[in-house]
């Protein structure tokens, strides 16, 4: 509602009743005063304080944070939960940033969610790369680099396929089998910042977080039990606990279980799929542009948040960075992950989620399936 509307709505309560009596608002603010209830906006914006004027982005500043802060707080309640009761955090993330969407809804937390949501999400993939450095991928010798490229790529054209012959979405099957294929939520946040958008984008990429978070849980219970089950020894259990769950935290957690040494190898694993993350963005982002239309068709921008994931693999393989400050880069991109998450989940009501139906569940369980019996059979053939 804005200034005339207000205006107009103050005049009609000025009338008088059939009574005789005047009902009146004293001023503007009390109107706005309302604000609070269903259907009725703020008034007024709020003004940009004199302090932050003076800064560069200071107006964008006062317009992101209180978004950015719930976003965050969100994420510290998440994280706190995950620790206590042993879940991903990921999973909490979004879940208790569902129960906050009325604050996407309207007000002042909006601009703040939709900036957690896209320019933080990027700067924590950025980030993920110094978790890896190039001699890790070469310490694993050629078959597990083998089985991990074909994993990736299969996968993803696997659930472009499925995707298509259930009648979902073709971007919907390369989001979740990029999910499943690499490293669940992140790679998730990671494709979708790269595909084009449309009405359900946001739903999409939600409900591929969700169900790559829940699919990642249970695996991360039941594939030490089918590696043991197997026979399987420490280096194989390794390789095969790292090549097919989803998050980074349930391998470690996973392969640990397992066996310290099995721990280490499953990490290395897992750290080669988060490194294929950066060519198959980049390979999606080419494919979205090249089908592009109008001006832009034809145009491939790289994105620059990809460019920062390269730039710490290569600073980082280089040893130049101290692992204090590896760790605390760590730090601040899984924070980056979780705003994010969060915020997505605001943007996001359980109500959209409830319709979506059986088929885009359907097609993660294939998808997940298919990379398990992939790493299943490259280890039989002695890869």
């Amino acid at each position: 509602m804005d200034e005339q509307e207000l205006e107009k709505a103050r005049r009609h309560l000025q009338q008088p009743s059939g009574e005789g009596a005047v009902r009146r608002l004293s001023s503007l603010e009390q109107l706005a005063s309302l604000d609070s209830m269903e259907g009725i906006a703020r008034a007024e914006k709020s003004p940009v304080p004199a302090f932050l004027r003076v800064l560069p982005k200071g107006d964008l500043l006062h317009a992101v944070y209180p978004g950015v802060l719930v976003a965050l707080t969100i994420g510290l309640a998440s994280s706190w939960l995950s620790s206590r009761y042993g879940a991903p955090v990921m999973l909490f993330a979004l879940l208790l940033g569902m129960a906050f969407h009325f604050l996407h809804e309207e007000g002042r937390c909006v601009a703040g969610i939709e900036f957690a949501a896209r320019n933080v999400l990027r700067v924590g993939v950025a980030l993920l790369g110094v978790r890896i450095t190039i001699d890790q991928i070469a310490s694993l010798g050629l078959g597990p680099v083998l089985t991990v490229i074909a994993g990736v790529v299969t996968t993803i054209v696997v659930g472009w396929g499925i995707a298509r012959a259930l009648g979902l979405r073709h971007s919907f099957g390369v989001l979740s089998g990029g999910a499943v294929a690499i490293c669940g939520a992140s790679a998730a946040l990671a494709i979708s910042s790269v595909l084009p958008r449309h009405s359900e984008h946001e739903r999409d990429t939600i409900l591929t977080v969700v169900a790559v978070t829940a699919l990642s849980t249970i695996a991360m219970v039941l594939y030490p039990l089918i590696a043991s089950s197997l026979g399987f020894d420490n280096v194989q259990s390794g390789i095969f606990i790292g090549g097919t769950i989803h998050d980074v935290a349930q391998v470690v957690g996973a392969g640990y279980m397992n066996s310290d040494e099995a721990g280490q190898i499953s990490t290395y694993v897992k750290l080669l799929r988060v490194a294929m993350l950066l060519p198959v963005v980049f390979i999606i982002a080419f494919m979205v542009a090249r089908m592009g239309s109008g001006d832009g068709a034809g145009k491939v921008q790289v994105p620059v948040f990809l460019l920062g994931f390269a730039a710490l693999v290569i600073v980082n393989s280089a040893g130049v960075l101290p692992l204090m400050v590896t760790d605390q880069v760590a730090d601040v991109s899984r924070w980056c992950l979780v705003t994010a998450i969060a915020a997505l989940g605001m943007k996001t009501s359980f109500k959209e989620l409830a319709v979506v139906g059986w088929r885009p569940i359907l097609l993660m369980v294939a998808e997940t399936g298919w990379l398990l019996a992939l790493v299943l059979g490259a280890l039989y053939m002695g890869l």
